[in-house]
């Protein structure tokens, strides 16, 4: 019954999904705080362009502004969705809180994964290093180790984030399986 007045105010040649696909978009740029500029501006920088006014239109208008299929393209795109998440019905979106919460961990997590990679490299390096300097293996480690319990407040062998073939690499042969 509600979906059949949901239907009635998409107006008569208008589907459904359409009104969806204008809540969703509204729903995905108020999670990320973006306003219509900015998502314009992201829609053009991902080859989609389109301009602020026929977001809101899009959003707002009435009636509102229908959404061709490159559009919709470019707004799965910029929000990282896919066309059946971007036409759901809109009991099927979160809470724009914990949209925006799940959005911003998503994000954080690639941060610390892109971080991580980083870290391995340099810790490559180091390796390479003492191994072709047999000599400076103690020195480094020492320093490197030294250097993060400051930085760590002295819990860098405790915390979770602390990469394990980083501890690894720096327990020496007398620490044992002790940490």
């Amino acid at each position: 019954m509600a979906e059949e007045g949901a239907a009635r105010s998409a107006g008569p040649e208008r589907p459904l999904a359409e009104d969806y696909v204008a809540q969703r978009i509204k729903t995905e740029r108020e999670v990320r705080g973006w306003s219509t500029v900015t998502l314009a501006e992201r829609m053009t920088a991902a080859g989609h362009p389109i301009n602020q006014s026929a977001i809101w239109r899009i959003e707002s208008g009435k009636p509102r502004r229908r959404v061709n299929l490159d559009e919709a393209l470019g707004f799965c795109k910029v929000f990282d969705i896919t066309l059946d998440d971007l036409t759901a019905a809109p009991d099927h979106i979160a809470n724009p809180k914990v949209r925006r919460l799940v959005g911003e961990y998503v994000e954080q997590w690639k941060q610390w994964r892109a971080l991580g990679k980083a870290m391995d490299a340099i810790q490559a390096e180091l390796r390479e290093y003492t191994e072709a300097h047999p000599d400076q293996d103690d020195l480094v480690k020492a320093l490197l180790t030294h250097e993060l319990a400051v930085a760590s407040n002295g819990e860098f062998r405790h915390h979770l984030g602390a990469r394990p073939k980083m501890q690894s690499w720096l327990r020496t042969p007398d620490q044992g399986t002790a940490s």
